[in-house]
C-alpha cells in the first residue's frame, strides 16, 4: 500500500513552494491505482482482523490465504447496520476484551452525534485509526494551497470544541470522534506547521465548558484579527452559533481587549493562563472592533472584523445547505469551502476542488482510508432486504448514479451501512468523486407516504419565499409526524427572524399549502384523495428555541462539533421542548384543490393510477 506522506520540517522562512508535492503525489498515486489499492487494503484488513470472532463467524479463517480470505469475504460476509452489530458492541462495552470485531484491542468508542436520526451510537475504534485520520488532515492544506497560495502567512481562526467523555461499564472511553482527535498526541503534539497555526490555544479548545471555550476562542481570534487568513468550524450551524454568540457578547470581549483583563466569568484556570499569555491592553484594537460591531447591520461582519480572511471553512452540504444564505450575509461574499468528508465510523475523503460553489461540492474518497463498497439506491429502497450480492466496488460505480455508502474498516466494521446516500459526480483518475445527497431513512411518514430530508428541505425552501415581502426569514426548522390524532399530520417547527412588517396568518397558511404542494405524489394522494393524512401544521417557536434544542442535545451527550439541528424529531422531550416555546400555530386548508386541472398533480396521479392498475 502506498505510504502516507511524512511530516515535512518547516524552514525558518516558511515552507518552500514545493513542500506539499509529496502529499499531492500521494493523492495522484492512490487515485490512479484505486482498484489495486482497494484490493490490497481489503486483504490487509482481513489479515489484521483474522482472529476476530465476527469474521470467523462468517467463514473467514485465520488460516486462510489472503486470496481465500478475500473470496470468502465477498461471498459470505453480510451487509449490516448498527442494530445488527449492537450485541457485539455491547459485549465490548461491558468489558469483554476478546477479539470480537477487531484483531487489535478496541481503544475507545466514538459516539455519533445522535442528531441525524435515532439515538447516539457507539462505534468501536483502534489506536491506529488516529494515524489514518491525521493522514487525511495532512492532505487538506496541500490541496487548498493550490487554489489559494500564501496560507502560511497568517493564522486560522477555527472554532474547535471537545465534549466531556464518559466511560462504558468495561472502562473504555466513549466520546465524539473530534474530541478523540483533539485530545490525541497527533493533535496536541503536532509539529510546528505555518499552514495550521490556529488562533485558539489548545487549552481553550480542550475546555469542556462550551461557554468558556467559545468566549476564549473568539477573544483570541479578535486579538489576532489582522493575522487571520481563514475562519471556520466543522458545521455551518456551529459557525453561525459562534456569530450569534459574538452578537451577544462583543461588548464584553472588547472590554477585555481594552483593559487586558479576562472576564471573571471565565474560571477555567488553564484557559485563563493560556489567554493571559496572549491578552494585553489594546484600546485601539478594542475601538476598531466596537466600531464594526456597533453598526446597525452585521452584513459582511466576517470580512470587516477579519479583513485578510480568504474563505470560510465549514460543511454546507446536505442539511447544512440551508445556512448558505445566512453565511453569505455574514461573510460578505467570502467563498464557502467544504474540505473533507468524514464520520464517526471512518474518515472518507476530501474535496479536490475546494473553490467550487457549495452546490457543486464533490468528495474524492481516498482509497487507503477503508474498503469502500456501494449499494445502489434502487436496491436500498426496494421492499426486499438488500444483500451483499448487490454491492458495487469503488471503481465500478457509474456517473450520475446514487449509492448508499458501505465500509469495511481496520477497526472491525464489515460491510457496514453508513447511511449516507451519495451521487457519482465525476472521477479523479480511477477514484470516483461523490456529492452528498441525503441521509438514508431520515423521513416523515404517516401512511404510505415517505418524505426524506432532501424533499422536505426543498419544500420548506419554496415556502420561505412567502415570507420575503415582510422582511422575515427562517432561522431554523425541524419536523415530526404527529400521530396523536387520526389522521396524523406533518408538523413543522419554525423559528423566524422577524422583519419590519408582521406576517399575517393567511401567509403562514399559504406557507403550509406551499410545503404540501412541493411534496411527492404519494403524500398528496394520501392527503387529498385518501384523506389518510391531515392538514400540515406550522408551529412558530420563540427566538432562541433551536439554541435551547442544541443545549439539550449537548446535555444528552452530543458534541458541539458534530451537532446538526435534526430535520425530523420523535415524540418525547424534544417535541415537548419545542411545544413549550410555541408562539402560534397555523394549518394548511383542509381540502387542497389538487385536481386533474393541476398539471403536476395530474401527471403524478396518472403515475399512481398506472401503478395501482398494474
Amino acid at each position: 500500500m502506498p505510504e502516507a506522506p511524512s511530516a515535512l520540517p518547516a524552514p525558518a522562512s516558511g515552507y518552500a513552494p514545493g513542500a506539499h508535492r509529496e502529499a499531492l503525489d500521494f493523492i495522484e498515486h492512490v487515485t490512479a491505482n484505486a482498484g489495486k489499492v482497494q484490493q490490497r487494503l481489503l486483504a490487509e484488513i482481513l489479515a489484521q482482523n483474522a482472529t476476530a470472532e465476527y469474521l470467523r463467524r462468517h467463514g473467514v479463517s485465520c488460516s486462510s490465504s489472503p486470496l481465500d480470505a478475500v473470496d470468502v469475504f465477498r461471498r459470505c460476509v453480510p451487509l449490516v447496520t448498527y442494530e445488527d452489530l449492537q450485541p457485539d458492541i455491547l459485549r465490548i462495552a461491558n468489558g469483554d476484551t476478546s477479539p470480537i470485531l477487531s484483531g487489535k484491542p478496541i481503544s475507545e468508542f466514538l459516539t455519533s452525534s445522535g442528531t441525524s436520526g435515532g439515538e447516539r451510537k457507539l462505534m468501536p475504534t483502534i489506536a491506529d485509526e488516529l494515524d489514518r485520520r491525521s493522514l487525511l488532515y495532512s492532505l487538506l492544506m496541500p490541496v487548498m494551497s493550490q487554489s489559494l497560495p500564501g496560507l502560511d502567512k497568517g493564522k486560522a481562526m477555527y472554532l474547535l470544541f471537545v465534549k466531556a467523555e464518559s466511560r462504558t461499564p468495561g472502562g473504555l472511553a466513549a466520546r465524539p470522534v473530534l474530541t478523540s482527535y483533539y485530545r490525541s498526541r497527533q493533535f496536541l503534539d503536532r509539529p510546528h506547521d505555518p499552514y495550521t497555526a490556529y488562533t485558539s490555544p489548545n487549552e481553550a479548545i480542550l475546555c469542556v465548558d462550551s461557554y468558556q471555550s467559545m468566549y476564549a476562542q473568539l477573544l483570541c481570534g479578535l486579538v489576532h484579527r489582522t493575522d487571520v487568513l481563514r475562519v471556520g468550524a466543522v458545521f455551518a450551524s456551529g459557525f453561525l452559533r459562534a456569530i450569534r454568540f459574538l452578537e451577544k457578547h462583543w461588548r464584553r470581549l472588547c472590554h477585555d481587549i481594552r483593559t487586558g483583563e479576562l472576564d471573571p466569568e471565565i474560571t477555567d484556570r488553564a484557559v485563563r493562563d493560556a489567554v493571559g499569555r496572549l491578552l494585553c491592553a489594546n484600546p485601539a484594537l478594542a475601538s476598531e472592533i466596537e466600531a464594526e460591531c456597533s453598526k446597525p447591520s452585521w452584513e459582511g461582519i466576517i470580512r470587516r472584523l477579519w479583513p485578510r480572511t480568504k474563505y470560510i471553512d465549514v460543511i454546507v452540504t446536505g442539511a447544512m445547505s440551508q445556512y448558505i444564505q445566512t453565511l453569505e450575509f455574514y461573510g460578505g461574499g467570502l467563498p464557502l469551502i467544504c474540505t473533507m468528508y468524514a464520520s464517526s465510523e471512518c474518515y472518507f475523503g476530501l474535496n479536490l476542488n475546494p473553490m467550487c460553489k457549495p452546490g457543486d461540492v464533490a468528495y474524492t474518497l481516498v482509497p487507503t482510508m477503508c474498503y469502500f463498497e456501494f449499494l445502489p439506491v434502487h436496491c436500498s429502497n426496494a421492499n426486499a432486504e438488500p444483500s451483499h450480492h448487490d454491492l458495487v466496488d469503488l471503481v465500478d460505480v457509474k456517473l450520475g448514479h446514487d449509492y448508499e455508502l458501505v465500509v469495511t474498516t481496520f477497526s472491525g466494521l464489515c460491510r457496514y451501512r453508513v447511511g449516507d446516500v451519495l451521487r457519482v459526480a465525476g472521477f479523479k483518475n480511477e477514484a470516483p468523486m461523490f456529492s452528498f445527497v441525503r441521509r438514508r431513512n431520515v423521513a416523515l411518514s404517516i401512511d404510505s407516504d415517505k418524505t426524506d430530508e432532501t424533499e422536505l428541505h426543498t419544500a420548506v425552501s419554496s415556502a420561505m419565499q412567502h415570507l420575503a415581502p415582510f422582511g422575515a426569514s427562517l432561522v431554523e426548522y425541524t419536523s415530526y409526524a404527529d400521530t396523536a390524532a387520526i389522521p396524523g399530520h406533518y408538523v413543522l417547527f419554525w423559528e423566524l427572524r422577524e422583519g419590519s412588517t408582521p406576517v399575517p396568518a393567511s401567509v403562514f397558511e399559504e406557507c403550509c399549502l406551499s410545503v404540501e404542494e412541493a411534496l411527492n405524489s404519494v403524500y398528496r394522494q394520501c392527503r387529498a384523495c385518501d384523506r389518510s393524512i391531515g392538514p400540515l401544521e406550522i408551529r412558530v417557536v420563540s427566538e432562541g428555541t433551536f439554541e435551547k434544542l442544541m443545549d439539550y442535545a449537548l446535555s444528552q451527550g452530543a458534541s458541539i462539533n458534530q451537532y446538526k439541528a435534526p430535520r425530523c424529531v420523535r415524540p418525547g422531550p424534544v417535541v415537548e421542548l419545542l411545544d413549550a416555546r410555541m408562539q402560534a400555530s397555523y394549518f394548511s386548508p383542509k381540502c387542497p384543490k389538487w385536481s386533474p386541472g393541476n398539471k403536476q398533480w395530474n401527471t403524478s396521479n396518472k403515475e399512481l393510477l398506472s401503478i395501482g392498475d398494474a
